[in-house]
C-alpha cells in the first residue's frame, strides 16, 4: 500500500514538473537572438553617415558641439574659415577634417565614398526584463523588453562626448529597448527593435 501511494505521488510530481517545463519560456534563447542581431547593428554617433571634410557655423553650438567634442578627443582637426553668402557678405565657420586617429577609428560607408560614422561598439544584452505573452512557451512571437549596454571606446569616454552625444552616456549606463521576436526553423529571429530615439543629427 505504501509503495502504491509513493508511486502515485512520484507520478503526480513528474507530471507537474513536466507541465512547468512546458510552460517555461527560454529567455536565454531571447538573449542569444538579440546578441546575434546586434552583432551586425553597432551603435554609432550619427543616425546617418556623415561626409568629411565638414563645415559648421561657428556661432551655432548645435552644429559645432559634436564636431568640437570629436576634435577634443583627437579624432578631428578644426580650422577657422569664412563662407561667402550671396549678396550679404560672409560668415565665420569652422572647418573639420579627420585626423590620423579619426581615419583609423571611423567606419567608412562602402556605399558612399567619403562618408562614414564613428561607432561605439556592439550592444550586449544584460537582462530580459519582461515579455508578452507571459510564461507560455507555445507562443510563436513575443514582445520582449530588455536592457543592454555598450562600454564606450577610450576616445568616447569623456564628459564632452557624453554631453555632445547623449547616446554615449546612455550606452555607458545601459538602456532599455523593446524587440519583437518570432520563432523560425532557425530559432528566434528579431523582427524589429524599438529603442530611445537619438536627437536629430546625433
Amino acid at each position: 500500500m505504501r509503495t502504491a501511494i509513493l508511486t502515485i505521488v512520484l507520478t503526480a510530481a513528474a507530471a507537474l514538473t513536466a507541465g512547468c517545463h512546458t510552460n517555461t519560456v527560454d529567455t536565454f534563447a531571447f538573449k542569444s537572438a538579440l546578441n546575434t542581431y546586434y552583432a551586425s547593428h553597432p551603435d554609432c554617433l550619427w543616425n546617418q553617415p556623415v561626409k568629411f571634410p565638414a563645415q559648421a557655423d561657428s556661432s551655432d553650438e548645435s552644429q559645432t558641439k559634436g564636431f568640437d567634442a570629436l576634435t577634443d578627443a583627437g579624432l578631428m582637426n578644426r580650422t577657422p574659415g569664412e563662407k561667402q553668402r550671396f549678396l550679404i557678405g560672409s560668415k565665420r565657420v569652422n572647418n573639420y577634417d579627420l585626423s590620423d586617429k579619426g581615419r583609423s577609428a571611423r567606419v567608412a560607408d562602402p556605399a558612399e565614398p567619403g562618408y562614414g560614422n564613428f561607432c561605439l561598439g556592439t550592444p550586449q544584452i544584460k537582462s530580459i526584463e519582461s515579455y508578452v505573452p507571459g510564461n507560455d512557451s507555445s507562443a510563436s512571437q513575443y514582445s520582449v523588453i530588455y536592457r543592454y549596454a555598450v562600454p564606450p571606446p577610450s576616445w568616447a569616454n569623456t564628459s564632452e562626448m557624453k554631453t555632445a552625444f547623449p547616446l554615449v552616456a546612455r550606452d555607458s549606463d545601459g538602456q532599455e529597448a523593446t524587440a519583437t521576436l518570432a520563432k523560425s526553423s532557425n530559432g528566434w529571429q528579431v523582427q524589429n527593435v524599438s529603442q530611445p530615439t537619438q536627437p536629430s543629427g546625433q
